[in-house]
This record gives structure tokens, sequence and C-alpha cells, in this order.
């Protein structure tokens, strides 16, 4: 019987389980929302115990529905930042996930003190509110029981690591895209963390490693409660945003993600991260490799919340009903335009969402159209970006939520006026963290390998229509001349914020 690898993928919202034939073939998936709990506006959090829950849940279901298989090993992905913390009996702390905004008051001061400057210049991760070390250094001001108490701080998937295997472990990808990687050292560093005011936390960082590394072996406890066989090796596990590329095939210099879920994630895989400007965030894809990343909130989960509070919930997924309905709206200059920043989105200041030009005559299609579009005008703004600072994006894989649309994808390639390729899996978070269970018992020799086994895209190459290009491009100007009209208002209430978290 074939082998089987289990790539685990962890959201802020949804954790999935998937097992994977070694040729990348999906043999099972079974998923498990959680709740977040927003205890004051702005904050966002998740028990540690509730996430390990429903990782077992997953596993339970998805092996369920395999009773045959023969997993032979288990790599997790998981969602970038946040800060997921243990006390010193690695016991669960506190799970604060990547949408809070709590220390958006840190980021005003590091700002301002320059401290922000200096930090990207040791770490290459610009400063926002919900980066491991700012929301550690908030903290540290604001929460000293908690900060006192911790033992280990961890970011998502490590969390499931931990539970699986018993050891306490970090991987390059996710520490990098923390901030909390000192490039010159190409690891943690007294020296950057001084700059967060974090001088004394060194001892709260666990041991790093590659992606692949094997760190330890399914614990008898844990296989009581997933059902996996005991001793299975266990890798130290990927940044999901860097999975989704590795899951979409792109792990080669040059080579373009686009990831539309909760994150609006754009992503260019380059040898050494010379730019001619900043950008948001850079991860360790491998020893050699960095991912350039520009991301914000302001992607799909747009839709979601649009289709929970406003449509009828009947059959389907949120994008394939909805697309129905956009399908049906004729492009027209006097559509409403919409802003995504339903969970802030913008690093630098507290944007907020919102449709403009609404008229009684609007539609709900009419509005979802501008949601569409308003979320894939947000990823062009992050391309935008790349592309000043000197990076390559002529084409890109798409995956995420988006590519559930039959509407979406083609949208991408008219906005942004490039060729899209769509990712065949729809679990690419899930398959890049097997992927990197494969390397790491021996299936293949490198991510490459793996990828070239593994990953299928749809032959279908998407073409931007010059059509809707032209219609698209002065509404893009629209969007941008309103995001800017906003400004004002959006820094009153950041300084707002900021007064009151620095009291």
């Amino acid at each position: 019987m074939m082998s089987q690898l289990l790539g685990i993928d962890a959201g802020n919202t949804m954790i999935k389980a998937v097992l994977f034939d070694l040729d990348g073939t999906v043999r099972a998936v079974a998923s498990c929302a959680g709740e977040t709990l927003q205890p004051q506006p702005g904050y966002a959090e998740r028990p540690i115990a509730e996430v390990w829950q429903s990782v077992t849940a997953a596993i339970r279901s998805c092996l369920a529905q395999m009773p045959e298989a023969q997993v032979i090993a288990v790599g997790a992905a998981g969602h970038g930042n946040g800060l997921y913390a243990l006390d010193r009996h690695q016991q669960p702390l506190i799970g604060i996930q990547s949408v809070d905004n709590r220390a958006a008051g840190r980021v005003h001061e590091l700002e301002q003190s320059g401290a922000a400057a200096a930090i990207y210049a040791r770490s290459l991760q610009k400063v926002w509110a919900s980066s491991t070390p700012v929301l550690l250094s908030w903290l540290k001001r604001f929460d000293v029981a908690t900060y006192q108490r911790a033992g280990h701080i961890l970011c998502a998937k490590d969390v499931i690591t931990h539970f699986l295997c018993g050891e306490v472990s970090a991987d390059f990808s996710d520490a990098a895209g923390a901030g909390l990687i000192d490039h010159g050292v190409r690891g943690y560093s007294e020296a950057l963390l001084a700059l967060y005011e974090l001088a004394d936390a060194l001892p709260l960082l666990p041991p790093l490693h590659e992606s692949c590394d094997v760190v330890g072996q399914v614990t008898a406890q844990a296989a009581r409660l997933t059902g996996l066989p005991t001793g299975i090796p266990v890798v130290a596990g990927i940044f999901d945003v860097v999975a989704s590329a590795v899951g979409s095939g792109v792990v080669a210099p040059g080579e373009a993600s686009i990831v539309a879920g909760t994150w609006s994630i754009n992503q260019v895989v380059v040898a050494r991260p010379d730019y001619l400007r900043p950008v948001f965030m850079n991860s360790l894809i491998e020893r050699d490799r960095y991912m350039a990343i520009e991301a914000s909130a302001t992607s799909a989960a747009n839709l979601d919340w649009f289709v929970r509070e406003f449509a009828d919930g009947r059959g389907g997924s949120g994008a394939e009903r909805s697309s129905d309905l956009v399908a049906q709206v004729v492009p027209d200059a006097h559509l409403p335009v919409y802003h995504p920043y339903l969970y802030s989105g913008r690093k630098e200041e507290p944007a907020k969402a919102g449709f403009y030009g609404l008229s009684g005559w609007h539609t709900r299609a009419d509005m979802l159209f501008a949601l569409f579009e308003g979320v894939t005008f947000a990823h062009r703004a992050h391309i935008d970006r790349l592309r000043a600072a000197g990076l390559p994006f002529t084409s890109a894989t798409l995956s995420g939520g988006a590519t559930r649309s039959c509407v979406w994808p083609q949208m991408f390639a008219d906005v942004l006026g490039i060729p899209i390729q769509v990712a065949e899996c729809k679990e690419t978070g899930a398959l890049g963290a097997a992927i990197c269970a494969g390397v790491g018992v021996g299936v293949w020799s490198s991510l490459a390998e793996g990828v070239v086994q593994a990953v299928k895209l749809n032959p279908t190459v998407l073409q931007p229509d010059p059509l809707r290009q032209a219609f698209h491009e002065p509404r893009y100007r629209l969007f941008k001349k309103l995001e800017l009209a906003m400004d004002s208002l959006w820094h009153e209430e950041l300084n707002e914020h900021a007064q009151q978290n620095v009291i």
C-alpha cells in the first residue's frame, strides 16, 4: 500500500488535517472551526487548549476517512505572528491571533522613536500590531502578570508540534516572518530584542530548526488523542504563507505566489534580499532563499463576513454562491467601491472597511462585485510595493479561498495585468507542510524535488482581458483616492488609541 503524509494547516479560525499520497493526491480532509474570543475591542484570542482540541478532532476525523492509511510523517503549517505562550511548565498561558490590534500604540511608539527603522535593518520586517515581538513587548508593559509567567513564546504551528511530540521548537520561516531573526547572524540576537525593549526575553524563544528537520515523534498521549501511531516523525513545520507557496509549486527565485485567504499574501522567492526599498516582511524558505512578502488581513475573509452577515447561508461555499451573482453584474463606472479593511489591514494605521458610492438602485450583486474587486485591489497595492522594491511580478500562482470562485481568478488577472495560474490542490498550506514532512523523512531530497512530484497546477493560464483591464484601472485610482481622503480620520483614531495604551 502507498504511504501517506499528514499535513496540518492552522489558520486563525479553521484548522485542517489532510492526508496526501506521495504524488500529492488528497486522500482525506477534515476541518474543525474554532472561535475567536474578543474580550475587548481590537483583541483577538484563541485559547491554546482549544487549538489542540481542534487539531485532535480534525486528525481523528481525517484518519477515520482512511482507516488503512500508512502515515509516515507529520508536518504542520500555521498562521504567522500573533503570540502563543506556554508557562514554565509548558502549560497553555495565552493565545493571541494575527488579527489582534491591541499593540497599535506600541507600533506608534517604535515608529516615533526610530526603533522601527533599526528593527528593519536587522530583521527585514516592518513593525505592526500583531507582530510577535510587538505583542510580547505589549504584554511586558500592560499585562505584567502574564509576561512574568511566560516560559516559551511560540507561533501557532509550534503549539501543534509541541503537543504532537512533546518538544518546544520553532522554524526559521515563522521566526523570520515574525521579526525575531537577526539576518546578520541568521538567528536570535539580544541586540534585536533590545530594540523591541525585550532584552530579557531571549530565554523565552525556542530552539530554531529548518522547516523540514525532524524534531520529535508522536508521543503516546498524542497518539491516544489523535489516532496516529506512536513514534511517527514530526518535522518542525512551516509558516503557512510559505507553506502555501510551496504547495503551489513556488520555490525557485523569481517565482511568485498570491494567497487570497484570510490574509492578502503576495510573495516572491529571492536569492538575496537586495531591495530598492523596504518590503513588509521577509521569511526564509530554505537556507539560501528568502520570501519577500507584502501582506495584510484584507483578502477573502471579507467575503466570509459578508456572507455570514448578509447572505442566506444556503449551500456551497461563500465564494461559489457569491460568484454566480458577481458574474451577472455588468461593469459600470457607477458601481460602488469597497475598502476591505475589516481587520484594519494597513500596518501603519487602523484603516476601516467601507462601501463608497452606494445608491438606492444598487443590489447585493453590485456590493459583492465591489467586494471582490476591492479585495483584488488590495492585493494589487501590495504587488505594486513589491514591484517598486525592484522585484519581478510578471506572473503568479493563485491559491486560497478565492480559487473556489469561477470569476475571481480572472479578476486577479485583469486587475494585476499578469497571467494567473491556479493551484489544483485547494489545501496548499497543508500540502506545503506535508512536503516538508516528506523531505524530513527522506521521501525527497529537497523542497524542489517534492514540488515536482506532489504539486499540480491547472493547465489553463488566465490571461488579462484588455477590456476588463481598462474598466478596472480608473476604479483602482478611485480606490486609492478614497483611501487617501480617509487618512486623516484613520490617523485621528490611531493617535487616540496610542494615547490610551501609553497612559
